[in-house]
């Protein structure tokens, strides 16, 4: 993650702070300025930012802003903001190169992505290096197949299931069959339905969250300069366990924090480029300042939204949801070492309605020194077991100490992991918001970031295996969003952990050609500039109306 961090630096003083052209001639190229519908692609700039958005602009926004405050406090924040601004550069970079290497053998449906740039790239400097480029490119592709089942996919439907069943108590399993059954009607038309979906639900969902965020944010209008100060203390002052929230370390607070804004803003992944290469342009820069607005709109302004939101309503250091009188026997196991709760009946919860079957919860105890926290508290989950005859209690997981443990207070706290902990945000300011609000937005989230995941996959089958192998592709990633709902992810780190897999693996693969070829990308970045400079690149004189025609992508027909 520094790596990647200190690449986006490089990028950022190489370009001159590309950032500010992003936002300035980016947004012109958006508007439909520069278009013309003769140029090779298969949809408009603004459709392409849609499709790399709607995979971006997701339940990492929700969920994973959720996952990094409830793990590395208001600290994280900061340095997911770190990630927003330097992954500018990045996905300028990256973008650039893939629409400097795609394939248009067919222009109305381009091919692009790292797999094509080293494979072109590596044959272009030496044809004897073609089965290497080649071979890197089959690589970069597995990692994109792995990225797309974890976090493009099952996470999504695994925070769609759990806050949906939290609120409805409707089987997370019931929620991922109607998931898998919405996105795969959207797949089959491949990218321009894609395209066309992407380009009327993304703006929908992103306006429908920030208004209600709004409205969050407009009750507490008083406490935000509080948060800011608070997110710009804790990046470098680690905040104190306080509650729900065990401590963590401004070590801690930088890894969760880039970890969850790399997840969700996906900067120097190599996936967002996919989706950039169907863009109808022939100056590959012109896309690439478009795909550096991604990591501005994604963590700058959504994932602030929710951070905001969430530290105005304090659910992140809520107090425990009940609390028993008496704390039942902490008992080793069979394991040496390892330690567990002998629990009887669960207390009734005084904050919540009461507790449902199936429910995580977990307890905090004193122990060994925790290096993540700085301080010796931990957490051990539960899960909340209700029997037919209407008791309840809860099997506790095993955790390993030297010492014996102790427990910091007698509470018991419900483990809202990733979106609903924010959708308890929301209800917070206004009790059934976040219920309403959250669930439609997550279902949104999920359905936009899964069909354009689901497409990138596509894309790396396309490389390794041709046309024909797509279609049993789709029918197995549907397969495998019901697969995510039916109960095998329990936990706020299992979630983090899990997700992160892929991320993780891409980028391994994605950033030596990013380090390789980016030069080629400066390089054109610059011509690029100075044409526009000179006034050489004008304006289309007979620009299309943005409303009336980029946002339904008529200018292409």
């Amino acid at each position: 993650m520094f790596t990647l961090l200190g690449t986006g630096v490089l990028f950022t003083v190489w370009s001159g702070f590309c950032q500010y052209r992003a936002l300035t001639h980016g947004a012109a190229v958006l508007r439909g300025l520069y278009d013309d519908k003769n140029d090779p692609g298969a949809i408009n700039h603004f459709q392409a930012l849609s499709a790399a958005l709607s995979a971006t602009v997701g339940l990492g926004n929700i969920g994973g802003v959720a996952i990094a405050i409830a793990l590395g406090g208001p600290g994280a924040v900061f340095w997911m903001w770190m990630v927003g601004i330097f992954g500018m550069a990045l996905k300028l970079t990256e973008v650039t190169l893939a629409m400097l290497y795609r394939n248009t053998d067919n222009p109305n449906n381009p091919h692009g992505g790292p797999m094509w740039v080293i494979s072109k790239g590596l044959a272009e400097l030496n044809p004897r290096w073609a089965g290497l480029g080649k071979l890197m490119g089959w690589i970069f592709c597995i990692t994109l197949l792995v990225s797309t089942i974890t976090g493009g996919v099952m996470f999504q439907a695994w925070n769609v299931g759990d806050v949906t069943q939290a609120y409805f108590n409707i089987p997370s399993w019931s929620s991922g069959v109607v998931l898998a059954i919405l996105v795969g009607l959207v797949i089959i038309g491949g990218i321009k339905r894609i395209g066309a979906v992407a380009g009327r639900l993304v703006p929908f969902m992103v306006m429908l969250y920030l208004l209600g965020g709004c409205f969050v944010l407009a009750s507490n209008w008083q406490l935000i300069p509080e948060m800011i100060k608070l997110i710009f203390v804790s990046a470098f002052n680690p905040h104190e366990a306080s509650g729900a929230f065990i401590g963590g370390t401004m070590g801690y607070a930088i890894l969760i924090g880039l970890r969850r804004a790399l997840f969700s803003s996906e900067a120097g992944q190599g996936s967002s480029p996919i989706a950039h290469s169907a863009a109808k342009t022939n100056e590959p820069v012109r896309e690439g300042v478009v795909g550096g607005l991604e990591p501005f709109i994604d963590t700058i302004i959504v994932c602030t939204f929710t951070a905001l939101i969430i530290l105005v309503s304090g659910i992140w250091e809520r107090s425990g949801e009940a609390s028993y009188e008496q704390p039942p026997e902490i008992i080793q196991t069979d394991t040496p070492g390892h330690w567990t709760i002998d629990a009887g009946v669960i207390p009734a919860p005084s904050a919540k309605e009461n507790w449902f079957d199936g429910e995580n919860v977990f307890v905090i105890l004193v122990g060994d020194a925790n290096p993540d926290t700085g301080n010796q508290l931990h957490r051990l989950n539960g899960k909340v077991i209700i029997a037919e005859d209407g008791g309840s209690r809860i099997d506790y997981s095993q955790i390993r100490m030297d010492v014996k443990p102790s427990f910091y207070d007698n509470a018991i706290y419900a483990d809202y992991t990733g979106a609903t902990l924010t959708a308890k945000s929301f209800d917070a300011a206004w009790p059934g918001l976040g219920k309403w609000l959250v669930t439609l937005a997550s279902w949104l989230f999920a359905i936009s970031t899964a069909i354009s995941w689901s497409y990138y996959g596509e894309q790396g089958i396309v490389f390794m295996f041709g046309q024909r192998a797509v279609m049993g592709y789709r029918y197995t990633l549907c397969l495998l969003i019901v697969v995510a709902t039916m109960g095998f992810i329990k936990t706020s780190q299992e979630l983090d952990n899990f997700s992160s897999l892929g991320t993780g693996l891409m980028l391994w693969a994605n950033l030596p050609i990013m380090l390789f070829f980016g030069h080629k990308a400066m390089r054109a970045y610059k011509e690029y500039i100075n044409r526009l400079k000179s006034g050489e690149m004008q304006r289309n004189p007979q620009a299309p109306s943005f409303f009336k025609d980029v946002l339904t992508g008529k200018d292409i027909e």
